[in-house]
């Protein structure tokens, strides 16, 4: 049986009335499975995690965007988080022995369906890319919402899927098709944002640090902390212990101490290869926060079904 994760992240973290309404909507569709949703409201985002066969997956994906489209108006968004849109980011995520074209092909439905329902204009990247440069999501939200109008004025800059026209209260998504990625972040014992902004150039794969890590350095206002957010691409190579051990490091050198560390969402089990959520300081953890826990019981429930 064929399996997509879905993660959708919307432009909303604050107001928790507006992410239970769109958990409500992807909650009433039968035939996927909602693991994890959250929001935060430093980053004035939420991300939620749902999988299934690609059709329901499919549906669900455009059910929760309309939701998140008409309680999101970006004309009135702040947060730091980098972001595009209302609907910000849409992946699809094959599982178990699905193939990536899959996921592929689900990215480009999806992507100009949201279009043709919605009027959202739509970037398509990773391997749903169809532009070289777009295949690194950074590279599509470059400047964010606030550069769309000009962006957008540029030929070389029009959408992948709808007109180049730019839509004040939705902003632009990004879709797209990828392996699995773990956000994880570590908070420090600090609010210096310049010794996170730090820490996070010296790991980053980009600057020549850790290999599969994407990070940067935020505030945490509403908690006075500093933050190392990263984004995780290959956790059986490089694990949370090499990643919060290095970070330690560099904290340390600097004087300063890891207060804990939180996982967005879902990690496969090699991403504790070597170490345990307590070792990690890691809250609000348990054995539901384990990708594995869930595709195994939804792939049995499926299968008792059919």
């Amino acid at each position: 049986m064929k399996i997509i994760e879905c993660v959708p992240n919307f432009s909303e973290g604050c107001d928790l009335n507006k992410i239970e309404s769109i958990a409500r909507v992807l909650k009433a569709c039968s035939n996927i499975r909602l693991i994890d949703y959250s929001g935060d409201s430093d980053h004035n985002r939420s991300v939620f995690t749902f999988l299934g066969k690609p059709e329901d997956v499919l549906e669900a994906a455009l059910a929760a965007s309309g939701q998140a489209l008409k309680l999101i108006d970006m004309r009135g968004q702040t947060g730091v988080h980098p972001r595009l849109g209302a609907v910000d980011v849409v992946p699809f995520v094959p599982l178990g022995t699905t193939k990536m074209k899959d996921a592929v092909d689900l990215a480009h439905l999806f992507g100009h369906q949201l279009f043709e329902r919605f009027g959202v204009p739509v970037y398509f990247y990773g391997h749903a890319a169809l532009i070289p440069e777009r295949s690194e999501l950074a590279n599509v939200r470059r400047g964010g919402y606030e550069a769309l109008a000009e962006k957008m004025s540029n030929p070389d800059d029009a959408p992948d899927a709808g007109m180049p026209v730019f839509n004040p209260r939705a902003g632009a998504t990004a879709v797209g098709a990828r392996e699995l990625l773990v956000a994880y972040n570590i908070n420090l014992n600090c609010d210096d944002l310049r010794l996170a902004q730090k820490i996070a150039s010296l790991i980053r794969e980009k600057s020549g640090g850790l290999k599969h890590v994407r990070a940067i350095g935020v505030i945490l206002k509403s908690r006075h902390l500093a933050q190392v957010s990263m984004n995780l691409t290959n956790c059986k190579e490089t694990p949370f212990k090499v990643i919060y051990e290095q970070v330690e490091k560099l904290a340390a050198e600097r004087g300063i101490e890891i207060l804990e560390s939180e996982l967005i969402g879902l990690a496969p089990k090699c991403a504790f290869v070597g170490t345990k959520p307590q070792h990690l300081k890691l809250v609000n953890f348990d054995k539901n926060r384990l990708l594995e826990t869930h595709l195994k019981d939804f792939a049995g429930k499926r299968s008792a079904g059919d």
